[in-house]
Formats: structure tokens, sequence, C-alpha cells
């Protein structure tokens, strides 16, 4: 298994849908996957710092494993069928592995929140990834392209492009 951080997140322009890119850890090479709107945002908020009096849907996962005395050891992004991405949430409870099927979308949106490592398989950093070239700057980018999408921000740059976002905006992320 090959380690994977969440390089950044996007809007593809073509399907307007939203793209989580994980890039593997000391490399290049980069696997985007499609993801929804509500993962799109909560992975976005996560990144951002921001935090909610009440938890959203991931928190409380996130707090029903620990509640339950589990730790999220790992996520696994293991297999594409059909266009479809399969991860798996690997949760320790005392001497106790489980491995709970689940969306990699969701499974990312944890493990920002618990802090666990996400992998996948060098099979699908070949097969499906693409290899990052030189970043574009998107520090340069206008209001009118930040408002478009937020592919590509640094952590600072993501934070203040939520922060000028109304609540309704996350409907942009749509299908």
């Amino acid at each position: 298994m090959i380690e994977v951080r969440v390089q950044s997140l996007g809007l593809d322009r073509t399907s307007n849908t939203p793209v989580v890119i994980l890039q593997e850890a000391g490399g290049s090479r980069v696997l985007p996957i499609w993801i929804g709107p509500g993962e799109a945002s909560a992975i976005a908020m996560e990144l951002a710092g921001m935090k909610f009096s009440r938890p959203l849907t991931h928190d409380l996962f996130a707090s029903v494993i620990m509640g339950l005395g589990g730790t999220l050891q790992r996520v696994m992004v293991t297999k594409v069928v059909e266009n479809t991405y399969y991860a798996e949430l690997i949760v320790q409870r005392g001497s106790e592995l489980f491995t709970i099927d689940a969306r990699p979308s969701d499974s990312i949106a944890i493990a920002l929140r618990m802090s666990a490592p996400i992998y996948t398989t060098d099979d699908l950093l070949e097969h499906t990834s693409i290899e990052m070239a030189d970043a574009p700057d998107d520090a340069a980018a206008t209001d009118e392209e930040s408002d478009e999408s937020a592919r590509g921000l640094t952590p600072d740059q993501l934070r203040e492009y939520l922060r000028r976002m109304n609540p309704e905006d996350f409907g942009r992320f749509s299908p």
C-alpha cells in the first residue's frame, strides 16, 4: 500500500462534479476521485479548519468510533470497478481489527477528522492516476476563477475561499 494525502479539492468543469486529488506521499503521482457535493463540502471544511458547534455527519461518525473505544488505524482506497472507487476503514478496538466498507469520499472526510493515514494501491496509482507536472500558480487566479473552482488551492487560500462563501454556495458542487 502507498500512503497518499489530500493534495487538493476541485471542480471538474466538464461535468461540474467535485474531485478530490490524492497525491502519493513523497511522490508526484496523483489519484483523482470524483465525489459528491456533500462530501466535497465536508472535506473542504475540515481542510480549512472550520468547526461547528454541533457535529456534522463525519464528525458524528468519528465520535462514534472513539466512543465505542476504537481508533481509525487507516483508510485504504482499494479498487475501482466501472468508474466507482471503493475504500475501507480499518478500525481497531482493543486487539480486534474491523474492516468497514465505505465510499472513498466519506472515508477521506473521516480520516482527516481523526488524523488517520490514507493509503491506496500501487496499481490504482499506476493505472488511474495522472502525473503532477509543475503545479499551476493558483494564487494569481481572479475572484471569478476562484468562485468557479477551489482547485489546487493551498490550505490558507482554501480557508479564505470558504470564508467568502455563503452556506448556500456549497450547492455549486452539483453533479
